[in-house]
């Protein structure tokens, strides 16, 4: 039974390893895109946030040095 358990862990993990490597795969379309319709030589970070849509949220300083 443990090694039952065991093979559908692991068919569960491949199978994550998947949606994670589809999702890279996709976002460097995006990239490649974004690329080749660029005006500019090289895309600025700013610019390679909105294509793979990172939000910066604001800064925190840690605990120890805000003195929270």
């Amino acid at each position: 039974m443990v090694h039952v358990a065991l093979l559908e862990q692991e068919r569960d993990l491949d199978r994550d390893q998947d949606h994670v490597a589809l999702a890279e795969i996709e976002l460097c379309g995006e990239l490649m895109i974004a690329a080749s319709a660029a005006v500019e030589e090289r895309l600025s970070a700013a610019r390679i946030d909105e294509v793979l849509k990172v939000e910066h949220l604001p800064e925190r300083l840690p605990e120890s040095v805000s003195g929270s």
